[in-house]
Formats: structure tokens, sequence, C-alpha cells
């Protein structure tokens, strides 16, 4: 006999979501997050472009906010941006359920990306002066008095060819400064920007940071001073300044790579997310290039050195060598983001080059402790698997690339390169914007201007 089922009111099977109900909306989370981070990439490169550049918002949304990142170049376009001058901050609204994102610059700090969901503009300590607009009229490398490079016809042939698209289809050449025995001997700029217009280092300024260290007068092969990792029993307490620099701390992070996007263009702060990485493999074995290797070294630096030396070491590099229209970005909990967030120009980074080339001695003074540039450009294992190898925060070339032995780059995404040629007393810088997937061959293109001699 078959036992007769209760079935309950249709009503009761069909009841519509309420506004309590998590089916109310369907909205895709991982959505909303890309568009507050295209919104934070925008309100933030907007910042810069505007109020530490000096460059139009038109001029920024054609180069800068072209060609990024895949997963929010098509966003970006979509956003509005409301720019407010006299209070030199930058908005863009990306969820009528949130707050817009949050931008605000600062003299001496440049701009400063507050958290997503933050009604506040968040403002970060000054690191020194703000960037200044125009020339030094003290001379050449101090400052900017002098300069009239007269490049013979080969060099400058070469030069025009880094603006033409020959060292990598689809390359946006912003400028090239070439020197040689100190001395500026060829300089070109695109129109809209010039001798004193900055632009976003990138993953140059890791290479910065391997310098500050080396001025801090820490032993890189002491364990790094990572508050965070001091509770007992943390494995990770024992990953060594040098590790950091060299990109063998062990380390995992969600992307390999320079992806870092929650810190650059979320807001969030260094202490927060790049302390909380686990190990996934024993420190000083393995190669893993990532920002969060190079933050943590600046981080260290901030614990060892206490709140006023640290705020003050980048100072110590850019006063003296003149780099006036370089400015130190931090999160807005006051650490700075050395692992990408400097603006400068290709004069400033020619003078940071030659410093290097110069082992540190600047103007007859000694400012890195001496061998520390050898420090900087030896390889120790374990390597990059690419032609390539890796120091201490700096790239290595040699004969495997057509170029010296010997040879090494502090190198950024889309386009930052500083190139030291020690054997031929020769400094090569080219800034670019180049879009996701042009890259420019900044070898063979050296290659080329040693060879227009």
């Amino acid at each position: 006999m078959r036992t007769a089922t209760k079935l309950l009111p249709f009503a009761l099977l069909a009841l519509p979501a309420t506004a309590q109900s998590p089916q109310s909306v369907r909205y895709d989370d991982h959505q909303r997050y890309a568009r507050a981070i295209a919104a934070g990439y925008k309100a933030y490169n907007l910042c810069d472009g505007l109020f530490t550049a000096g460059r139009s918002e038109r001029q920024v949304e054609a180069l800068e906010l072209r060609g990024i990142y895949p997963e929010y170049d098509a966003i970006v376009p979509t956003l509005a941006a409301r720019v407010d001058r006299p209070g030199r901050t930058v908005s863009v609204a990306f969820d009528p359920a949130q707050p817009p994102r949050h931008v605000s610059w600062a003299a001496g700090a440049g701009c400063t990306l507050a958290p997503i969901a933050a009604e506040a503009i968040a403002r970060a300590p000054a690191a020194g002066r703000s960037p200044a607009p125009g020339p030094d009229p003290r001379r050449w490398p101090l400052g900017d008095a002098g300069i009239a490079p007269r490049p013979a016809p080969a060099l400058a042939g070469a030069v025009a060819r880094a603006f033409d698209g020959a060292y990598g289809r689809g390359t946006e050449t912003l400028g090239v400064v070439v020197l040689r025995d100190g001395q500026v001997i060829a300089e070109r700029y695109r129109d809209g920007f010039g001798p004193y217009v900055p632009n976003r280092t990138w993953s140059v300024a890791k290479s910065i940071t391997g310098t500050l260290v080396g001025m801090s007068g820490i032993d890189p092969r002491r364990p790094a001073t990572v508050p965070e990792w001091r509770r007992a029993g943390d494995p990770r307490a024992r990953i060594t300044l040098d590790q950091l620099l060299r990109m063998s701390s062990g380390l995992h992070s969600d992307t390999a790579g320079n992806r870092t996007d929650a810190l650059y263009f979320g807001g969030t702060a260094v202490t927060e997310q790049a302390t909380g990485w686990p190990l996934s493999s024993r420190p000083g074995t393995h190669f893993r290039y990532a920002n969060n290797d190079i933050l943590l070294a600046v981080r260290a630096l901030r614990a060892s050195l206490g709140e006023a030396r640290y705020r003050a070491l980048p100072g110590r590099l850019l006063g003296p060598l003149g780099m006036r229209h370089t400015v130190v970005e931090s999160d807005w909990q006051g650490n700075y983001l050395l692992s990408s967030a400097v603006w400068t120009t290709a004069r400033d980074l020619a003078r940071l080059g030659q410093f290097w080339l110069q082992d540190g001695v600047w103007q007859g003074r000694r400012l890195l402790p001496a061998g520390w540039m050898r420090y900087m450009t030896t390889p120790r294992l374990p390597q990059p698997e690419r032609d390539e190898g890796y120091g201490a925060s700096i790239w290595l070339f040699g004969p495997r690339q057509g170029l010296p032995t010997g040879s090494y780059s502090a190198q950024g995404n889309r386009g930052q390169y500083v190139m030291v040629v020690p054997s031929e007393r020769l400094v090569v810088v080219r800034r670019g914007e180049d879009p996701t997937g042009a890259r420019f061959d900044v070898a063979r293109f050296t290659a080329d201007v040693i060879a227009a001699r």
C-alpha cells in the first residue's frame, strides 16, 4: 500500500526573495572588486599625472591609462573621474552602493590612495620636498645647466629609432638620455614630456631600494626585522634582507611576478598584506620575482631605523644626487611603496645610473659603502629561469644579451630602463608607457648605442 506524501503548499515552495535574502541581488563579487581596483588604478594615475607630472587629464587618459592590465583595460574608460584641483584630489566612482575611490596629493609625499570603501582622503607623511617644477640652475650633474648634447649621426639615429618602434612593435618611448663619462651625449623626448616631466618608475624602484639598504648600514646577511614575524615559532623570522633583495625569500603569493594590485590600487597597506604570506619553499633555494620581497625589505628598514630615520632615508640619496624631480610615495599607513611607486624623470634616473657607475661616490663623497655596488651586481644562487641574471635588486646582462660583461640594469613595467655598462663608461635611460604585450628591447638598443661611438 503506497503511503501518501504530504505536500507543502506551493506558496511555501516558491517564496519570493526578500530584501534580507542573499538571492535578492545577483552580483558578481569578483567583478565588483575588479571595478574597485580599476577605479583605484585610474584615480591614482590621474592624481600623479595631473599633480606630480603636470599633464592634462586628456593626456593621461590617452597614454598612461591605455594598454593596462587586461582585466582593467576595458573598465577604466567607463569610470568617471572627479578632479578637485584646488584640493589636489581625485575621486572615481565604481559602484552606486560604495564610496568612490579617493586619492590625494601632498607636497613631498605625492599621491596617496585611500582603501576601498574609505570615505575620507588618505594623506601619507611627506618624505621630503615636492618635486621641482622646472630646471635646477646648477650645472650638470647636480643641476640642469650646461646640458647641450651634440650626438654623432649614428647615435642620433639609434635614439630616433627608439621612438619609431624599431626596438619593439607597439612600444611608446617617452624619453631617452645617454651619458658617457658622466656627460649627456644624447637626449630626446616625446611630445608632452621633457626633462622635467616625471612618470612612474614601476620596478626600477626596486633597485632604488637596494641602494637605500646599502645607505642604511644594515647588514643584509642578518634576518630581516619584520615585526609581524617575531612571534615564537614563525619560520619566516629567519628570512634575511639579502634573500628579500635577491627574490629568494621562499614566500608564496597569489601571483608570481609584479602583480600586487591590492597594495598598489586597492589601498591595502604593506603591513596588512605583504607580511601575511606563508613560506612555500625554504628561504634561499628558489628564485621567484615578487613585489612582496622588496616591500618587506622596506618594511624591515622602517622597523630597524625608527620612524625619523626611515622617513628621511630617501632624501639621503635624492638630495645629494640632485634628483629634485623625484618623489617616493607611500601607502596610507606611511609604508614606502618602494617596489614601484616612485615618480621621476629620465635625467634623475641618469644621475642615479651614474652614481652606480661611480661605485656609490658622488662629487667626491662616498654615499654607499665601498663594495656595495659589487654586492648588488654579483649573482648568487638561485637565479631566474631566463637569459638575464639577477643580483641584489638589479638585473644582470652580458655577452648572452649582446652586451659587455658586467652590464646591469634597473627595469620596470611599461618600459622603464636604466642600463649601466661599466666597461663603456655608459649609462642609458629609456622611459616608456608601453602597453601590455609590447616590450622594448633595451639590450639591442644599448648595443646600438655602444656601436654608435
